[in-house]
C-alpha cells in the first residue's frame, strides 16, 4: 500500500504549484515586524497598548507605598473586626481554634498575596486591581467574569463595614447607648444611618483619590492610637470590672445575670476560654424579646465573620492606577500591612482570652468599652476603622467597574457609566457602586452580609492564584517578576484554600457564586470580547509548553507498523477549486497529521517582505472556513518541483512528519470556483471570520492556476522524487465531481 500510486481524479487546479497572487485575498494592515524600542518593552511588560499603537491614558499618579497601599490595607484588615467582633470570635471558638482560624485565614491570604506580588511586579499595572491582573493573563472572558464578582465583593464589603459603623454608633449613642442616648433605634433608623454613611463615602470618592489618600493616613493614625489604647487597657487594668450587657440583647430579659466580668489576667479565665463553646448571635434574632430565637453560632458563621474582616489585601492593588510605582508599592506595602495586622489580631486574641469571661465576650460585642482607659477611644476606633474600610471598598469597587467599562467587556450594558467620568475620576462608577451598596444594606446585620462578602472575595482570590499559576506553568518568557518569593505550589495551595473555605462558609452561596461565574464566562465567550482585546492568550502559551514537551518525547525511531497512521501533505495550487479534495483528505487522515502545502513560484529576492509570511494568515482563514484540521505550509521556490522538495523535507516537526504526499492530476480540466457556486457547501455566504483577517467574503479573490508552467516530464519527476524521499504518493483527479452530501443520503 505504501508506494502504490492511487489514481483518483481531480482538476489541474488541485496541483501543488502557485504564483504570487493572493490565495484567499484579504487586505490586511500588517503590523510592523519590529516595534519601536519603547513600544516593545511596554508590550512585553504588560502595559496596555491601544489598537492604533498608542499607549493607554496615564492619569497623574500621586500615591506612594504608605498612603496608597500600607494604610488602606491595614484599615481594610482592621475594619469591623478589630473593635466589634474580637469577642464574638474568641468567645465562640476559644483561643486555640480562634488563633488557628486566624492563621488559616492569613495563610490563604498570604498565598494570594504572593500571586498578587508576582503579577504586579511583572510589568506595568493599570487600574482595576484583581480584574486587570486576571484579564490580562487569562483573557477577557475569565477576567470579565471574575472582575464583576470582585466588583460585587467590594460592594458587599463596603456595605458590611457601613453596617459595622452603624452598629457602633447605635451601641454608643442609641436609646441604650453607653456614651449618650440621642439616636433613635430600630431597623429603618439603622438603615437611614447606613445610607448617610454611604452618601458620605460617595462624596469623598467623587472628590478623588487624592483626598482619599490624605484621609487614609489621618484615619490610620487615629485607629492606631485607639488600638494602642485597647492593648494598654488590657495591660494596665488588673482589677475585676463588671461590664453591663446591652439592653438590645434579649438575654437581659430572659436570665438574671445582666453583667459580664472582666477579670484581668487570670489563669482560670484563660483555661475557660481555650476551647470551642458556641452560643447565640444576639444581633440576629427572630424575636427581639426571646434569646432562644437568636441564630445559633457555628464554625462556618464565625470563620465567615473572621475572614470577611481581613479580606482587604487588595485595597492597595485596587488603587494601582493612581500609584507612582505600583510594581514596587503593591508587594512591599501589602506584605508589611498583612504581617502587622496579623500580629495585632493575635495579640488581641491572647489578651482577650486571658482577661475576659466568655459570657461577656458572647453577649456584649463592644465589651472593650467597659475596660478602656477612656471609653471614647473605642467609639472613635469603631467609627474610623469601619468608615475607612467602607470608603476603601467603595473606591475599590468603582475602580474595578471603571476598568471593566474602559475595556468595554459588557458592551452597551455599562457604556453609560463611562460617559459620566470626569478626567481620571470615574463619577459614574462611584455612583453605581454607592447605589448597589445601598441595596445591600437592606440585607440586614453585619454577620449576614459577612457570608456573601467572604465568598465573593474567596472566588476572586482563587482567580488571582489561577492567573499566577497559568503564567508559571506556561513558562512564558515575558513572565519575569522582580518578586521571586512564590512558586506554582503556592498558587495551587492558594486555590485549594480559597475553594475549600468557600464551601466551609456556605455551600449553597458558594455553589450559586460558581454557577454565576460560569454563566458570565459563557455569556462573555459568546459575545467574543477576545476579538476586540488582543491581550494574548495564556491558553496558547500553556498549549505550546505542553506540546513542545510531548513532541520531544515522540521518537520516530520507535515507530511500529501496528500504530501506523496516515500523515498527509496535500499540495494545493488554487484552494477555491480544490475545496472537495481538501475536505476529502481531512476525512482520510484519521487523526493523523494533515498539512496543506502551497508553493509560490518566484524569487525570494524580488520581494521586500517574505511573500509566504504575507499569505499565511489568508491560508489560516481558509482552514477556518473549510473547517478542516490542518496545518499550513507555504514556501517560495524557483519552481514547483523545488518547492515540493522544501515541503516534503521540512513540513511537520520532530517525529510528526508527512509520510504520504497527495498531488493533483495534470490535465486541462477547467477550474471551478466552489466559493461562488450557489450549490457548493463551501460557498462564502456561510463564511464567518474568527478574526479581523478575511472579515468580508467579498475579499476572497480568485487565484490563478499555474499548472501550465509544469511540463509533463517535470510532473512525472515530482512523483519519482516523492518515492525517492521514501514517502507514499497519491495522485488525485476529478474531485470536483464528488458530491459528499449525495453519498450519505
Amino acid at each position: 500500500m505504501a508506494n502504490e500510486g492511487i489514481s483518483i481524479n481531480s482538476t489541474n487546479a488541485e496541483f501543488g504549484g502557485g504564483d504570487t497572487e493572493t490565495v484567499v485575498g484579504v487586505n490586511r494592515k500588517e503590523k510592523a515586524p519590529l516595534l519601536s524600542q519603547r513600544r516593545l518593552f511596554r508590550s512585553l511588560s504588560g502595559r496596555d497598548i491601544s489598537s492604533n499603537g498608542s499607549e493607554g491614558s496615564n492619569p497623574k499618579r500621586t500615591l506612594g507605598t504608605f498612603g496608597g497601599v500600607f494604610a488602606p490595607v491595614c484599615l481594610s484588615q482592621f475594619s469591623s473586626l478589630l473593635f466589634l467582633r474580637v469577642g464574638f470570635i474568641v468567645g465562640n471558638l476559644g483561643l486555640l481554634v480562634a488563633c488557628g482560624s486566624l492563621t488559616l485565614a492569613y495563610a490563604i491570604l498570604l498565598f494570594t498575596i504572593l500571586s498578587i506580588c508576582a503579577i504586579s511586579t511583572n510589568g506595568a499595572v493599570e487600574g482595576g486591581g484583581a480584574y486587570y491582573m486576571i484579564s490580562r493573563t487569562l483573557g477577557p472572558e475569565f477576567g470579565g467574569a471574575i472582575g464583576i464578582l470582585f466588583f460585587f465583593a467590594n460592594v458587599f464589603s463596603s456595605a458590611l463595614y457601613t453596617t459595622g459603623c452603624v452598629e457602633g454608633l447605635v451601641d454608643n449613642f442609641g436609646e441604650s447607648g453607653s456614651l449618650a442616648q440621642f439616636l433613635l433605634d430600630g431597623k429603618w433608623y439603622q438603615f437611614g444611618y447606613g445610607s448617610a454613611v454611604n452618601v458620605f463615602n460617595m462624596l469623598v470618592c467623587l472628590i478623588g483619590a487624592g483626598l482619599f489618600a490624605k484621609l487614609t493616613v489621618v484615619i490610620y493614625a487615629v485607629v492606631l492610637i485607639c488600638t494602642g489604647s485597647v492593648i494598654l487597657s488590657y495591660l494596665v487594668e488588673h482589677d475585676a470590672i463588671s461590664v453591663p450587657i446591652p439592653s438590645s440583647n434579649p438575654i437581659v430579659n430572659d436570665t438574671h445575670p445582666l453583667n459580664g466580668t472582666y477579670t484581668g489576667f487570670s489563669a482560670k479565665t484563660l483555661r475557660n476560654n481555650l476551647y470551642i463553646n458556641y452560643s447565640h448571635d444576639y444581633t440576629n434574632c427572630d424575636d427581639d424579646e426571646n434569646y432562644s430565637t437568636c441564630i445559633s453560632v457555628n464554625f462556618a458563621m464565625t470563620f465567615g465573620v473572621l475572614f470577611s474582616g481581613v479580606t482587604g489585601i487588595m485595597a492597595g492593588a485596587n488603587m494601582s492606577g493612581e500609584m507612582k510605582d505600583p510594581g514596587r508599592s503593591i508587594p512591599r506595602g501589602t506584605l508589611i500591612a498583612v504581617l502587622f495586622t496579623f500580629a495585632t489580631y493575635l495579640l488581641l486574641f491572647v489578651l482577650t482570652a486571658a482577661t475576659t469571661e466568655r459570657f461577656l465576650l458572647t453577649n456584649n460585642y463592644i465589651f472593650m468599652m467597659g475596660i478602656s482607659l477612656w471609653k471614647p477611644f473605642i467609639t472613635i476606633g469603631i467609627i474610623t476603622a469601619t468608615l475607612s474600610a467602607s470608603l476603601s471598598n467603595i473606591i475599590g469597587s468603582s475602580r474595578v467597574l471603571e476598568a471593566l467599562v474602559k475595556d468595554n467587556i459588557y458592551g452597551r450594558l455599562t457604556h453609560f457609566i463611562g460617559l459620566m467620568s470626569i478626567g481620571s475620576n470615574p463619577i459614574g462608577a462611584v455612583i453605581v457602586s454607592a447605589i448597589l451598596v445601598e441595596a445591600v444594606l437592606l440585607i440586614g446585620g453585619l454577620n449576614q452580609i459577612a457570608e456573601f462578602t467572604s465568598i465573593f472575595f474567596l472566588l476572586s482570590y482563587l482567580g488571582t492564584n489561577l492567573a499566577c499559576l497559568g503564567l508559571e506553568w506556561a513558562s512564558a518568557p515575558n513572565f519575569r517578576p522582580t518578586f521571586h518569593y512564590f512558586s506554582w505550589w503556592t498558587s495551587v495551595l492558594g486555590m485549594i484554600g480559597n475553594g475549600a473555605m468557600m464551601f466551609v462558609i456556605s455551600p449553597s452561596v458558594a455553589a450559586i457564586c460558581i454557577i454565576l461565574l460560569l454563566v458570565l464566562i459563557i455569556i462573555l465567550h459568546l459575545r467574543s470580547p477576545s476579538e476586540e482585546h488582543q491581550w494574548g492568550s495564556i491558553s496558547q502559551a500553556l498549549i505550546f509548553h505542553q506540546v513542545r514537551k510531548y513532541l520531544l518525547l515522540l521518537d520516530s525511531r520507535k515507530d511500529h507498523v501496528k500504530f501506523w497512521r496516515p500523515q498527509m501533505l496535500l499540495l494545493v495550487n488554487n484552494p477555491r477549486s480544490a475545496c472537495p479534495l481538501i475536505d476529502f483528505t481531512n476525512d482520510l487522515k484519521k487523526s493523523g497529521l494533515y498539512v496543506l502545502g502551497h508553493v509560490k513560484v518566484g524569487n525570494f529576492d524580488d520581494d521586500s517582505k517574505d511573500p509566504a509570511a504575507q499569505d499565511y494568515p489568508k491560508w489560516m482563514a481558509l482552514v477556518d472556513h473549510l473547517k478542516v484540521k490542518a496545518f499550513v505550509e507555504v514556501t517560495v521556490a524557483p519552481s514547483v518541483r523545488d518547492g515540493l522538495h522544501h515541503l516534503a523535507r521540512v513540513s511537520g516537526l520532530g517525529a510528526m512528519k508527512p509520510n504520504t504526499i497527495l498531488l493533483g492530476f495534470k490535465d486541462n480540466t477547467p477550474s471551478q470556483d466552489f466559493f461562488t457556486r450557489d450549490s457548493s457547501p463551501f460557498n462564502v455566504s456561510s463564511y464567518q471570520a474568527t478574526s479581523p483577517v478575511s472579515s468580508s467574503p467579498s475579499l476572497l479573490t480568485q487565484a490563478s492556476a499555474t499548472s501550465s508552467r509544469i511540463t509533463t516530464e517535470e510532473y512525472v519527476k515530482m512523483i519519482l522524487d516523492v518515492l525517492n524521499l521514501g514517502k507514499n504518493v497519491c495522485v488525485c483527479r476529478h474531485f470536483h465531481q464528488m458530491d459528499k452530501a449525495a453519498m450519505f443520503r
